[in-house]
């Protein structure tokens, strides 16, 4: 019978940026929103502050992660194309460096040797890629799909929030949005835990933590320099 394991890295690229868009979108905005109401103003202006929120934390999500993913895959690039004219030069030399890595984790010196160079007559870039950069398909930098999956996750964890605003009656409005808000965070935890196959109270103890710590301190903030009596 077949035996099947199931891994999970190759989500990690786009659940991270996922996870994080979701989050930041959640609590930027909520942590706004609450500041925004401590500070006195009425419903539609926590609303066009949301929204505002929403569209401005969803464009930076985007940019900063294409920029900075670009820049991994530019690196990543440069070090393929230093590679190959590596492999070109001195091929000797570079099987000598695939066969000390092989050795390295555990083969004897005639294997090693023996992979090193089946390895490199099937696909020498890539076996250097893989082994000696630590390059490969699931792993390798994607800024447009990491641009994409911040921006869509951020605007969806964004709208959470505001959807609550005019839900909440006025007099319920802080602690209504701060909890459904801690809720929201809670959520994201436990289906990212459950996607990448990770401890499930760890990964909600975090976010609800520090979504938390930031809504307080925005309301805080909002109290303190509040345009109302």
């Amino acid at each position: 019978m077949r035996h099947i394991e199931r891994h999970r890295t190759h989500r990690t690229g786009w659940l991270r940026a996922a996870v994080l868009g979701a989050n930041d979108g959640i609590v930027s905005t909520a942590s706004l929103v609450l500041g925004v109401a401590a500070a006195g103003a009425d419903t539609n202006g926590i609303l066009v502050a949301g929204i505002a929120g929403l569209v401005a934390g969803a464009m930076s999500m985007a940019a900063g992660e294409y920029v900075s993913v670009s820049s991994q895959a530019d690196t990543e690039r440069a070090d393929l194309a230093r590679e190959s004219k590596e492999l070109a030069a001195n091929p000797t030399q570079e099987h000598a460096e695939l066969k000390a890595i092989y050795v390295k984790r555990g083969l004897d010196e005639a294997l090693a040797s023996s992979v090193a160079t089946q390895l490199m007559q099937h696909d020498a870039i890539g076996a250097h890629a893989r082994d000696e950069l630590g390059i490969s398909d699931t792993q390798a930098a994607k800024p447009v799909q990491a641009a994409f999956a911040s921006a869509g996750t951020f605007a969806v964890g964004a709208a959470l929030p505001i959807l609550m605003v005019p839900l909440l009656p006025a007099s319920l409005l802080m602690w209504g949005l701060a909890g459904s808000s801690l809720l929201f965070l809670a959520l994201l935890g436990l289906l990212a835990a459950r996607t990448g196959g990770s401890p499930v109270i760890a990964s909600v103890a975090r976010v609800t933590f520090w979504g938390a710590l930031a809504m307080a301190l925005t309301t805080g903030v909002g109290a303190l320099f509040g345009v109302a009596a």
